[in-house]
């Protein structure tokens, strides 16, 4: 790649049409001696976790430019689980990694780019930008977009956050809310743009990619609307170049170590559920199997305590609160005894050396993060799940499960998808002991896995939620509490026992062991499964090639 643009090969009969193109779009022939770099940016307006990207883009342009690069922007797909929360929209997000992904690799493959800048910051496109990265192994660095600012205080909240509209809504279903309150807290429970306040899936992959060692030191965290943010910008644009310029690769920074480091980070960090698929597929693309991960993330939820207290693990402090504590580099000092310390980031430091030289302006905060030796909680961030209803796995958040109820029993009240969940929740027909089961809702059953984190809120809002339970094939947010296990693997559309369960079987769930049991006996399993049949809804497009190819949770939810 560096031979290219030191050569001016842009002006050789090769590249004669390439060159002939580019300077259709404006571009000189000194900007073809200098390093190409691509920025993909997911800007949208419809998902304002991604409403700033295409401005952070204009400052990633100015750093590649100030450092002798030639910037040239492409943008991706954003889809976004907090708007597309019925059910046709939510069986997209899922999918949509897998779209990011090859999108990045097709443009910087077809176009012959020296390096990368991938800006995102929700959900599923971040880790399909890690999905590239890992796939092209070129020069590549991910910025974050930074989060959303708190709202103002409400129920237990001290600051609230775009999810309390959810909770608000369940707490006017239940009398407790006027309809008019209700809008209120919606209309002010999300006030800048920015990724969602919590440790939810956005905010925990951002904080996964600086830890692999994908970002620049620090940028993880930085709220949207910060200076800070922008001056992260065109840092990474100058870091791009600096990488090309010495040959620094994608897979020279995520390797099976840095992959431990980020599990063990988010384990401390109280990192989303919905993490434990994403870096399954990551590690896929540089030849990891999901078994080896799924055997770390059992490991690691086992050694690692929590050492973050951010929304839902507490109710006082979000991700600002965590980014004014020194955020993934605090955190790093803090583990630099369990960790890889070792390994190279993007600044061709190592991640301790990164963390150490790392200045935060604020000051620490053992409030928000604390030293391993005096953790909030021994128990880790995530734990995988294992039992007769979860022979393959399934993965719970103790961090967001209240202590009293991190052993639970209670019997099963079934439903077929999120929506028919949701109208029984409505109704209030799910009481106190009740363990809900939601199936048919993983990858191949929805299809595409969405979140179910609404039905969670509603059963918050009512004040179920440390007497309630919830079970599912499908997916979270991070945002949920209460007691609840996702990603039961196999799914009830594969013929997984979770297909098997009926109304007012007794289901145990035990975070702290580790346990997902059903209480039916073996031979009245093998009756039921005898007369079980399951044919799948009519779907066509993307979702039936998606439900056609796509593994299974435990397998990280990826395409064959």
């Amino acid at each position: 790649m560096q031979e290219k643009f030191k050569k001016g090969t842009f002006s050789t009969d090769e590249m004669l049409s390439c060159r002939t193109l580019y300077k259709a779009n404006g571009y000189s022939d000194e900007d073809f001696r200098r390093p190409v770099i691509g920025i993909c940016d997911s800007f949208a307006d419809v998902v304002p976790g991604h409403k700033n990207l295409r401005l952070l883009s204009d400052e990633v342009k100015h750093g590649i430019y100030r450092a002798g690069g030639t910037p040239v922007e492409f943008g991706c797909i954003a889809v976004c689980d907090g708007v597309c929360t019925t059910h046709d929209g939510s069986r997209y997000s899922l999918p949509s990694r897998e779209i990011v992904a090859d999108g990045i690799e097709i443009m910087a493959k077809a176009h012959r780019m020296d390096g990368l800048v991938l800006v995102g910051s929700c959900d599923k496109t971040v880790p399909g930008m890690l999905m590239a990265a890992a796939r092209l192994d070129i020069p590549c660095i991910f910025l974050a977009g930074g989060c959303m600012l708190g709202g103002p205080a409400f129920g237990s909240k001290k600051k609230a956050d775009s999810t309390c509209a959810q909770e608000a809504q369940g707490m006017q279903q239940a009398g407790k809310l006027s309809y008019q309150e209700l809008l209120d807290i919606s209309d002010a429970c999300a006030p800048t743009i920015g990724s969602c306040q919590h440790m939810a899936t956005a905010n925990s992959m951002c904080c996964m990619a600086e830890a692999l060692g994908m970002s620049v030191p620090g940028s993880a965290a930085i709220p949207a609307v910060y200076n800070d943010r922008t001056r992260a910008a065109f840092k990474t644009g100058e870091m791009i170049v600096d990488m090309v310029l010495n040959g620094r690769t994608a897979c020279d920074i995520i390797t099976p170590e840095s992959i431990k480091n980020a599990i063990m980070v988010l384990m401390a960090t109280g990192g989303s559920t919905n993490c434990v698929i994403h870096t399954c597929a990551i590690a896929n693309e540089i030849g990891i199997p999901a078994s080896q991960v799924m055997e770390w993330f059992e490991e690691y939820g086992q050694t690692i305590p929590l050492i973050c207290r951010i929304n839902p693990a507490s109710h006082e402090f979000d991700a600002e609160d965590f980014y004014r504590a020194g955020g993934i580099p605090e955190v790093i000092k803090n583990m630099k005894d369990v960790l890889y310390t070792d390994c190279t980031t993007v600044t061709g430091k190592t991640i301790l050396e990164d963390a150490e030289g790392y200045r935060n302006l604020y000051g620490s905060n053992p409030e928000v993060i604390t030293t391993m030796d005096k953790p909030f909680s021994t128990l880790a961030g995530l734990a995988i799940m294992h039992g007769n209803l979860a022979p393959n796995t399934a993965v719970a958040k103790p961090a967001a499960i209240a202590e009293e109820v991190r052993h639970f029993e209670g019997t099963a009240i079934c439903f077929k998808g999120e929506d028919e969940a949701n109208a029984a929740i409505a109704k209030q027909l799910v009481k106190p002991g009740h363990v809900v089961v939601i199936r048919y809702a993983g990858p191949k059953g929805a299809p595409g896995m969405p979140e179910m984190f609404k039905p969670m809120k509603l059963l918050y809002g009512q004040g179920l939620n440390k007497c309630t339970a919830l079970i599912t094939d499908g997916r979270f947010s991070g945002t949920n509490n209460g007691c609840f296990v996702g990603h039961i693997s196999p799914e009830a559309a594969a013929g997984g026992p979770l297909a098997l369960v009926e109304d007012g079987d007794k289901i145990v769930i035990d975070v702290v062991e580790h346990k997902l049991e059903l209480c039916v006996s073996d031979e009245e399993l093998a009756r039921r499964r005898a007369k079980w049949s399951y044919t799948p809804e009519p779907i066509k497009g993307y979702l039936k090639r998606y439900a056609r190819e796509a593994r299974s949770a435990d397998q990280g939810g990826i395409l064959d």
